[in-house]
């Protein structure tokens, strides 16, 4: 599957059109395999738009898709809800939308998520739960929150899957469903006009096909220039975390990753395996409910008192953890975080990028976590797998990416670069460098 670079060459080259490129993405946004991605699509509108876009434009006129707690002009911004379907329509597109639509692209729909982009799984009770793209005989977890913007991508019905990651949330589906997700220093893409889940942790980014695809998705989103040279693999200093990123890791995963930290080894990477002790402080940071069951307790409580029958109760569990946190306890939170990133800041230093597991397990299926209380204990256990290692980078208020990383014929392994705020430019180097080293596997 061509990813976006490719296709804009193509176009430019007479051997497509921008038409023929959206017909072909909307006759799978239509297929079987995109069930339960849209909670609203925009086809009709999309094949208008796109028959006056530009080929010379940044984004070529090729489709995107957007998380459904996103703006768009006109519409209600439901978040997975059912509570707020009959909001009042947003006055403007969010800043995301708006800058990937000036920069050429064309939206084809709102994508599926969980509920408030509370959970890492990807389940939604009300919408249905799209099927990761990875295994037609066996219906997966996407992943979540952002579950139908990864399917999307992964099927071939969009080049971009705008979403939202506040504790993984783009890089655990990217990883589930083999596609690359870039989640960028928080403060470097506006979040206004997306619905939040914690305003501390929550960051707007984007999945993609390739690397490069992410850079330029970056580069419009951020409205900045990525400063990624051609060093080779060998030029860079890399770390893995022995601790807590390995605990409990499938044997799939473990066998992936381990073959792609020989294949980088073998391309001439320098890896050093480290240790974090302060990651071991993080249970006791968050003793109190953490960021993001606060942040969404103040945002939810009214709407819980007049709707609360209506939400997912899975994603209601969760938000009550905020109910009792005093303030006292969060100002002691900010102030423990602060000093928290600040001594791992200081152990990464030396270090261009880490290596870790994007997530220790690869995508069960989906009845064994599907909505029902007599599934809550695998669902929150599955979910807290899942949120571990990626979590931990927003914890930190970083950056990291997650890659392929899994042989032909099993199921996606995803490989995350990650260091701590601002270090972007030089993750998405190394990431370019290791997806070339790992696509010749």
């Amino acid at each position: 599957m061509n990813d976006l670079h490719a296709t804009r060459l193509n176009l430019l080259a007479g051997g497509t059109d921008a038409c023929t490129e959206m017909e072909r993405a909307i006759g799978i946004a239509q297929s079987p395999a995109c069930r339960h991605v849209f909670t609203r699509t925009l086809f009709d509108e999309a094949r208008r738009q796109v028959a006056g876009s530009a080929p010379q434009s940044r984004l070529a006129g090729l489709a995107f898709t957007a998380k459904d707690l996103f703006d768009i002009e006109g519409q209600p911004t439901p978040a997975g809800s059912m509570v707020l379907s009959h909001a009042p329509a947003a006055k403007a597109d969010a800043v995301a939308v708006a800058r990937l639509r000036a920069a050429g692209s064309v939206l084809t729909g709102r994508t599926n998520m969980t509920e408030f982009a509370f959970s890492g799984v990807g389940v939604n009770p009300h919408h249905g739960t799209p099927a990761n793209a990875s295994d037609a005989a066996t219906p997966r977890i996407p992943g979540g929150s952002s579950s139908g913007a990864a399917v999307s991508v992964a099927t071939g019905a969009a080049f971009i899957g705008l979403g939202s990651d506040t504790g993984g949330s783009i890089r655990i589906p990217a990883a589930l469903n083999g596609i690359v997700g870039f989640k960028s220093t928080a403060r470097l893409v506006p979040a206004q006009g997306a619905l939040p889940l914690s305003t501390t942790l929550d960051t707007v980014c984007a999945m993609t096909r390739s690397v490069r695809d992410a850079i330029t998705a970056h580069e419009v989103l951020a409205a900045r220039r990525v400063t990624a040279g051609a060093a080779s693999l060998g030029a860079y200093r890399l770390a893995v975390v022995k601790n807590v990123f390995l605990d409990g890791i499938e044997p799939a995963v473990a066998r992936a990753f381990e073959d792609a930290m020989q294949t980088l080894r073998d391309g001439g990477a320098r890896i050093e395996e480290i240790e974090l002790p302060e990651l071991a402080q993080l249970q006791a940071i968050n003793a109190t409910g953490g960021f993001s069951a606060a942040e969404s307790y103040a945002w939810h409580r009214l709407l819980l008192e007049r709707s609360g029958a209506g939400y997912d109760p899975r994603v209601v569990q969760r938000i009550l953890k905020g109910a009792t946190m005093k303030a006292h306890e969060y100002i002691d939170l900010v102030h423990a975080r602060h000093d928290w990133i600040t001594r791992v800041e200081a152990a990464l230093s030396p270090f261009d990028a880490v290596l870790s597991p994007t997530v220790p397990i690869t995508a069960p299926a989906i009845a064994s976590v599907a909505p029902g209380a007599e599934r809550d204990d695998e669902f929150f256990r599955i979910n807290a797998l899942l949120l571990r290692n990626p979590s931990i980078v927003n914890m930190l208020d970083g950056c990291a990416i997650s890659l392929p990383c899994h042989a032909a014929g099993e199921l996606p392994v995803g490989l995350m670069l990650w260091h701590a705020a601002l270090h972007d430019d030089a993750v998405l180097a190394v990431a370019l460098q290791a997806e070339k080293a790992l696509q010749k596997q």
